[in-house]
């Protein structure tokens, strides 16, 4: 019935739905099994993409040629640019998505992706011989081989999801939880652990008092995701977000259900997300604040469906519905659903290569929650590395690795691999050392030449970036060499309350200013606007930039040079540090656990001294 597969991918999520288009894409005959075809890449949680650092991923995984920056672009109902008050290394693009137009878009994309087979089971075994993965057991009980499997099993393994006292085994609400992997692969040798997430209630929107909420708009000017040129959604035609605030009655009748919260009662044993707390959570850590954010969130063009940002909980549920009555605008809401929270296993991601290839059994990825991570982003950006790699190794190539200056991508990858994690992992800004070089605006001339070398972004979008490139480079060159007369600047310099010039100045200097713009140049000075005729208001802010901070770039460059100089000393595969017992005792173990690839990466694992570095140089002969 089945032939012998490339890649198989287990899950449909954002991992597996990545991972299955970068190895299909790259040639590779990819099979794409998960136990609901009609829930492919869905939002399991809030119906957005994108964010503070997260947006910069979804740019990174468009640049490497992958599909949730034109899924997002597609199906999105409100676009925002947030940060922009601040410099452009915190710029971050957030969209509010249609829910089910976006994992339909999904779906369309891969299916018209060539080399892609989809099969509706579960899966509950990987086949291993001799050390390495040939393929996977089905639940329908079919053996099916193939030369490597990326597992992308999100929060269904061995998933339990817990409504106050109430618990039942789930992966989603709704959704049966998939057994068998886990204890397989611990009998294997792998080390697994429980995490928890949680969402809260979705409501009636027609129930809702929007009078008594702040209106949030999306932007009048919308950039998307994708670098791809594409249709976007005419901005007048945006959907509002609302916010609104809980108060002390909503936090007193929260406190009234904590003794049949499972997250206080013990019966949850899974360590939930530090940066997405619960409710009940938020009110008992912070309880000196009054109140607490919630953002009121369409879940797409054609529906009434409303999600409650901020309110995610698994206390019973009519602690949560007379709770949320008491939320300025909420009086007569109806609840869709009740929140939940859901438990599930994960595997510490120290037990993985760079490549996302697990260092047990080879030719076996991981990718997504099943690594400790959570959000969209975080999963997606991991299963197109896993996919690149998976079609790599069964080819014989090289991998596919982004370092910490490479992109958010590989600090996250680092993150994982160097530190581990004991608690769901999302991205922030703060976590990248090289913020400056990894702005959400220049992921394409970042990564897209990079993966098209290895055979995923396509000819289309390396013509597209080596145009955007010839354009930016005449544009900066013609700034740094044309001086422009006084005359023709200084009334545009006396509207924005700027110094006038009394001799002429390049154009150049003059954008070092804070308060001039390149694009008010183009548009209202003449000679500009001939001089640079037919570009993009995305050529003009990418060309405003790198002049602006060329400074602060150079620097960064230089740092990241002398920092990354450590990433060229490779330590040996079977380094021997239970032998150096000039290294603290916690070094040697991590060093012996996690198997660092290069000085570099050994520098980052918790834990480790200078000291210790310096001790291993010494043995190296460095």
């Amino acid at each position: 019935m089945f032939s012998e597969y490339d890649v198989i991918v287990v899950g449909a999520g954002h991992a597996g739905s990545e991972a299955a288009a970068a190895a299909a894409n790259m040639g590779s005959k990819v099979l794409l099994i998960t136990m609901n075809l009609q829930t492919i890449a869905q939002m399991s949680c809030n119906p957005a993409m994108g964010g503070i650092a997260k947006g910069q991923i979804v740019r990174e995984i468009d640049a490497l040629g992958g599909y949730s920056g034109i899924a997002t672009d597609a199906t999105m109902i409100q676009f925002r640019m947030l940060n922009k008050s601040k410099g452009p290394a915190m710029w971050s693009p957030r969209a509010q998505s249609d829910r089910m137009l976006f994992s339909k878009k999904w779906r369309e994309l891969l299916e018209e992706t060539p080399n892609i087979d989809f099969y509706q089971d579960m899966v509950n075994g990987i086949l291993v011989k001799n050390n390495q993965c040939t393929g996977v057991i089905t639940g329908m009980g079919h053996q099916i081989k193939a030369k490597s499997v990326i597992l992308t099993n999100g929060t269904f393994l061995n998933g339990i999801i817990h409504v106050g006292e109430k618990k039942f085994r789930g992966g989603r609400v709704a959704e049966k939880a998939s057994s068998g992997i886990t204890e397989q692969l611990v009998s294997l040798g792998f080390e697994s652990n429980r995490l928890k997430t949680g969402t809260p209630p979705r409501v009636d929107g027609r129930s809702l008092d929007y009078s008594k909420m702040e209106e949030q708009k999306g932007d009048p000017a919308i950039s998307g995701f994708s670098f791809l040129p594409g249709p976007k959604i005419d901005p007048t035609t945006q959907r509002s977000c609302w916010i609104t605030y809980t108060n002390p009655d909503v936090h007193e009748i929260l406190k009234t259900g904590f003794d049949r919260s499972p997250m206080y009662s013990g019966r949850i044993e899974g360590i939930g997300p530090r940066y997405c707390p619960s409710i009940e959570d938020k009110i008992n850590r912070f309880a000196e604040k009054e109140r607490h954010q919630i953002f009121v969130e369409p879940e797409g063009w054609n529906t009434i469906e409303v999600y409650v940002n901020g309110f995610s909980t698994s206390l019973p549920e009519e602690v949560q519905y007379e709770a949320i009555k008491l939320i300025p605008g909420f009086e007569n809401a109806k609840l869709f659903r009740p929140g939940y929270a859901i438990e599930y296993d994960y595997f510490p991601p120290t037990q993985l290569y760079y490549t996302l290839e697990t260092k047990i059994i080879d030719n076996l990825f991981f990718a997504g929650q099943i690594n400790g991570t959570t959000g969209y982003e975080e999963a997606a950006c991991q299963g197109i590395i896993a996919g690149i790699n998976a079609h790599l190794k069964i080819n014989e190539k090289d991998p596919f690795l982004l370092k910490r200056n490479d992109a958010y991508i590989g600090v996250l990858i680092d993150d994982l691999i160097s530190k581990g994690t004991d608690e769901p992992y999302r991205m922030f800004t703060s976590r990248a050392e090289f913020r400056t070089l990894l702005r959400q605006d220049n992921a394409d001339l970042r990564l897209t030449e990079k993966s098209y070398q290895y055979g995923l972004a396509t000819e289309e979008r390396m013509r597209q970036l080596e145009k955007k490139k010839s354009k930016i480079d005449n544009i900066k060159v013609y700034l740094n060499t044309y001086s422009i007369d006084p005359n023709r600047i200084n009334r545009y310099l006396e509207d924005k309350n700027s110094a006038v010039i009394t001799q002429k100045q390049k154009l150049s200097h003059l954008l070092l200013r804070p308060d001039i713009r390149l694009h008010e140049l183009h548009t209202e000075i003449p000679v500009i606007t001939e001089a640079i005729p037919d570009v993009s208001a995305e050529i003009l802010e990418q060309v405003e930039i790198q002049i602006k901070y060329n400074t602060y770039i150079e620097k960064e460059k230089e740092l990241a040079s002398r920092i990354m100089q450590l990433e060229d000393l490779i330590i040996p595969e079977n380094f021997n540090y239970t032998g150096i017992h000039a290294l603290s005792t916690e070094a040697r173990q991590k060093f012996h656990r996690i198997k660092p690839r290069t000085i570099g990466q050994a520098a980052r694992i918790s834990g480790v001294n200078p000291s210790d570095i310096q001790i291993l140089m010494v043995y190296m002969g460095r």
